[in-house]
């Protein structure tokens, strides 16, 4: 199951720079010009878990295999986007495709970093592309709408279900505010979805600030964390520069590096488990002597579709899951002790996996 965050900004935030952090690549070109990014780079980035490392010393496991998030950087918009200026459309278009939306701030002052608006003010920097994507679902909603003119007239179901839902999306954006803040039914959650409406993203602010306020954050940081706590929103402080610089080091260095400038962790670990929490994402473990393995899914799912994660046959002959929680499998020795002991239950279809359950699926191939 793979979970894909687009990292998005005006030209000249640190979108780049974050990527080339995240990805410990220089495959994004980060330079100070706007639309140096024109294709969406990609890349993989193992989720940090320290429970998996504690699993795999127990089980004396040959290899570790962490659970990964793909992170897309995305070229920088500028206003007009949503009628195409820049590179608008390519830019809406990548959005799409991606789960939730890294929203990377310029929270530094830099008059050698030049800023496509002249000015740094994260707040206002945030509401611009808020609003070419609002005025980009308007657009889209309206094409829908009369595309379906013929079939509600028909009485289509399905036709009906979208155009209820596409004019409840349209009274909250005209009304100034992002599709998210519409209240979805669980019968109506599939169809919701399949209207692929950019401002339903999730939305994780990143305030870039400069090297000497990474612990801290500053004004502008501040001013983030309060906008996004209004909409119900989560933000980040990460400094950009000194993350790309970390990502250069061995995990030694790292930690003395981390210790000098007073910071606990690599903000991009927060960052990470921030769009896990924006994703409703967990982990759960399989364990054994040839690997340890982490995975991921949605909070709630149930043991069938956690078991097809691993493979499609899981799911379809899927018998039991046999599970330990994480706490009992450590604090007992492993496996055989924790199953002596009476910690491993057998869970039937209707279980629902929890964070960090460590797992065997028992199926019919």
């Amino acid at each position: 199951m793979g979970f894909r965050m687009g990292i998005v900004g005006l030209p000249n935030v640190g979108k780049s720079t974050l990527f080339n952090a995240l990805t410990r690549t220089a495959a994004a070109q980060a330079a100070n010009f706007p639309f140096c990014t024109i294709e969406p780079n990609v890349g993989e980035v193992a989720v940090p878990d320290s429970r998996l490392d504690r699993l795999a010393e127990i089980a004396k496991s040959k290899e570790i295999i962490p659970t990964r998030m793909t992170f897309v950087d995305i070229a920088g918009l500028v206003k007009g986007a949503s009628k195409g200026e820049g590179l608008g459309n390519q830019f809406l278009a990548n959005i799409r495709e991606v789960d939730a939306i890294a929203h990377v701030l310029r929270c530094f002052e830099d008059g050698d970093v030049t800023h496509v608006e002249g000015r740094v003010n994260p707040v206002e920097d945030a509401e611009t592309i808020e609003t070419e994507l609002m005025l980009a679902d308007l657009e889209s909603i309206e094409k829908r709408l009369q595309g379906l003119v013929r079939k509600v007239k028909s009485g289509d179901k399905e036709a009906l279900q979208q155009e209820r839902l596409l004019k409840e999306a349209q009274a909250v954006l005209e009304n100034g505010k992002p599709a998210r803040a519409v209240d979805v039914d669980a019968e109506d959650a599939k169809a919701w979805k399949m209207l692929q409406l950019l401002t339903t993203k999730p939305i994780l602010y990143v305030c870039n600030v400069g090297e000497d306020e990474a612990a801290n954050g500053n004004a502008h940081s501040e001013a983030v964390a309060k906008m996004a706590e209004a909409q119900g929103a989560a933000s980040v402080v990460i400094s950009a520069r000194i993350e790309e610089e970390i990502s250069q080091l061995d995990a030694e260095e790292q930690e003395m590096f981390l210790s000098e400038l007073g910071l606990e962790e690599a903000g991009l670990d927060r960052l990470i488990r921030a769009g896990y929490e924006l994703l409703h994402l967990e982990t759960y473990f399989t364990v054994g002597p040839k690997e340890a393995r982490a995975w991921t899914i949605r909070k709630g799912t149930l043991a069938p579709q956690a078991a097809g994660v691993i493979h499609g046959d899981f799911e379809k002959g899927f018998i039991r899951a046999e599970t330990i929680a994480f706490d009992d499998y450590v604090a007992l020795g492993g496996e055989g002790p924790a199953k002596e002991a009476g910690k491993m239950r057998a869970e039937g279809k209707a279980y629902e996996v929890k964070d960090g359950d460590v797992l065997h699926f028992l199926f019919n191939a």
